[in-house]
C-alpha cells in the first residue's frame, strides 16, 4: 500500500513538473497570455482523470505559490496567484476536475474527450474573466472582451488538440501498463 501511494505521488509530481514546462510556451497578449497551461490542464485530465489531474493542478499552484517559478513567464509567487490571471490559475482545479469526471462517467472516447475538454475550457475562461473583471476594476464587458473572446478560438484548437493526443497517449499508457492502478 505505502509503495503505491509512493508512486502516485511520484506520478503526480510528474505532471506537475510537465505542466511547469508547458506554461513557459507563451504567446504574450496585453493582460493575459496564451499559454501551454490551458492546453496541459486538459490533456492531464484526458489521460489520468479527474483526481489524479485535481491534484496535480493543487501540486503546480502550491510550487508557484510558494516561491517556484512554475508560472507562464517563469513567474511565481502571491502576486501571480492573486494578479490578474489568477482567475485562469484558480480556474484549472475545477476543469481538471469536471473535464477528467465526464470521461470517467462517459468513457474515454474522442467524442467525449472533445467535449469535456471545451467544457474545461469554458470553465478556466470564464474563471479568468471574472477574476479579470474584479482584480482589473472593469466592466464585464471589457472582461469578456479581453478575458474570454480572444482565448476562444485558440481554447477550442487547444481543447481538440488535448482531447485526440490525451487518448492517443491514455491508450498507449494503458497498453504499457504505465497509469497508476488505482485510475
Amino acid at each position: 500500500m505505502s509503495s503505491l501511494k509512493t508512486r502516485n505521488m511520484m506520478f503526480i509530481a510528474m505532471y506537475a513538473a510537465i505542466l511547469s514546462i508547458l506554461a513557459q510556451v507563451t504567446i504574450p497578449l496585453p493582460l493575459v497570455p496564451i499559454t501551454g497551461q490551458t492546453l496541459a490542464v486538459g490533456l492531464f485530465a484526458t489521460i489520468i482523470g479527474s483526481r489524479f489531474s485535481t491534484y496535480t493542478i493543487l501540486v503546480y499552484l502550491a510550487l508557484g505559490t510558494i516561491g517556484l517559478p512554475v508560472f507562464a513567464g517563469f513567474t511565481s509567487g502571491l502576486g501571480i496567484v492573486f494578479g490578474p490571471t489568477g482567475g485562469y490559475l484558480f480556474g484549472f482545479i475545477p476543469a481538471a476536475f469536471l473535464t477528467g469526471y465526464w470521461l470517467e462517467r462517459k468513457g474515454f472516447t474522442t467524442p467525449h474527450a472533445i467535449g469535456a475538454n471545451l467544457l474545461g475550457m469554458v470553465i478556466t475562461l470564464a474563471f479568468g474573466m471574472a477574476w479579470l473583471k474584479f482584480v482589473a476594476s472593469i466592466s464585464w464587458n471589457a472582461a469578456f472582451m479581453t478575458g474570454f473572446m480572444p482565448f476562444l478560438p485558440v481554447g477550442i484548437l487547444k481543447a481538440i488538440i488535448a482531447a485526440y493526443l490525451g487518448i492517443l497517449i491514455r491508450k498507449r499508457l494503458l497498453s504499457a501498463r504505465l497509469l497508476p492502478s488505482t485510475l
